[in-house]
């Protein structure tokens, strides 16, 4: 039915949370997973908070359970109006949901994988055809930062140069870092590293480059290294700048471990290393904890030939909440059939508001 929203993962931490602010807001949708149990759990849940809200005429989401290709059939069945990809490793998800989806079905992802979002992206014409809009990144890092670039450049001649920091601060709840995510983390140090320059992609050996101290308004020093991301795909196509680096604090900050991270690269392209270390690293534990600064950050510096420079920043609450509400946003606008037919990222499809629709703030200078 085209005035629903189907969610891939609804019985994840971000899958519920997108779910339930739809579901909350009146928005028909669709609940996908593979745990019949956990799901009807979610549902009811949704219900009675729904029926809190909107009262008798609340309407319970539908479910639909079963494994990811058990999914891929229902999405072509079931034809919603938006489909909302939280699955990952989304360098294995995002492209066959996006190939499932049936004319006039559009599509929005949490990718943050430069390859991933590439993926995605390379359907422009597909869609364009199909009367689908595609938007791969419509979480934290690409939202917050490609916002700014677009405002940033908004009337300006193409720019020289261009740096975005992902800054995100999050609160954690007790548990396991799960396989999707394993497997997410092994894909990006696969990659390896990566900037513009001279307007191409260069790869490059070192996986963290240019890492460096920034203040943020807030007077919080963080650090953050660049490296291959859909930020640095959506930086670049943002701004059409000829050199783009994309930096997140999530980097790390010993020089040590990001010497040795090429070898990593190169551990993660052999298989059975591979399968061990995903395995490990899936069953990490974490404990409850706040997020470390009151603040995340997309910051921006964009550089033109003549020698200007202009910096601008977006502040934002939790990260993990704001992926939630650009999430939510997005689809919103999707099922209102706002946006052009093709694949694209978020700020260029919605613009620099969209941010803060979401819930950022914009701060030109430091306070």
């Amino acid at each position: 039915m085209h005035d629903e929203v189907m969610v891939l993962g609804a019985t994840g931490r971000t899958g519920r949370a997108i779910a339930a602010e739809l579901h909350a807001r009146g928005v028909p949708v669709v609940l996908a997973a593979r745990d019949r149990a956990r799901l009807e759990e979610v549902r009811d849940a949704l219900s009675a908070v729904a029926s809190e809200r909107l009262g008798p005429a609340a309407r319970s989401p539908r479910m639909v359970v079963g494994g990811f290709s058990d999914l891929l059939a229902a999405i072509g069945r079931e034809r919603p109006g938006v489909v909302v990809n939280t699955v990952g490793p989304f360098t294995r998800t995002a492209l066959p949901v996006v190939r499932a989806l049936p004319p006039g079905t559009h599509y929005l992802d949490l990718s943050n994988e430069y390859a991933a979002v590439d993926d995605v992206l390379r359907q422009d014409r597909r869609a364009a055809v199909a009367g689908q809009v595609l938007v791969p990144g419509a979480g934290f890092g690409v939202v917050a930062v490609e916002s700014v670039v677009v405002r940033l450049c908004d009337g300006e001649p193409r720019p020289r140069r261009v740096r975005v920091d992902a800054i995100a601060s999050v609160a954690t709840e007790a548990g396991t870092l799960g396989s999707a995510l394993a497997e997410s983390i092994a894909d990006v140090a696969a990659f390896g590293g990566a900037q513009v320059r001279d307007g191409r992609l260069v790869r490059t050996r070192r996986v963290v480059t240019d890492y460096r101290t920034i203040t943020t308004p807030d007077g919080d020093r963080v650090g953050a290294g660049s490296g291959a991301s859909g930020e640095l795909l959506a930086a670049w196509l943002a701004s059409d700048a000829d050199d783009v680096v994309a930096a997140s604090a999530l980097a790390p900050a010993n020089p040590a471990v990001r010497a040795v991270l090429p070898l990593a690269t190169a551990l993660f392209r052999i298989a059975p290393v591979r399968r061990f270390v995903v395995g490990r690293l899936s069953a990490i534990r974490f404990e409850d904890r706040p997020r470390p600064r009151a603040s995340s950050w997309g910051h921006a510096r964009v550089e033109w030939p003549d020698g200007r420079v202009r910096e601008g920043w977006l502040r934002l609450g939790d990260a993990s909440v704001f992926t939630t509400a650009a999430a939510v946003e997005v689809a919103t606008r999707l099922l209102q059939g706002e946006g052009r037919p093709g694949a694209v990222t978020p700020g260029v499809v919605f613009g620099a508001d969209l941010a803060v629709a979401a819930g950022g703030v914009v701060v030109d200078a430091p306070a």
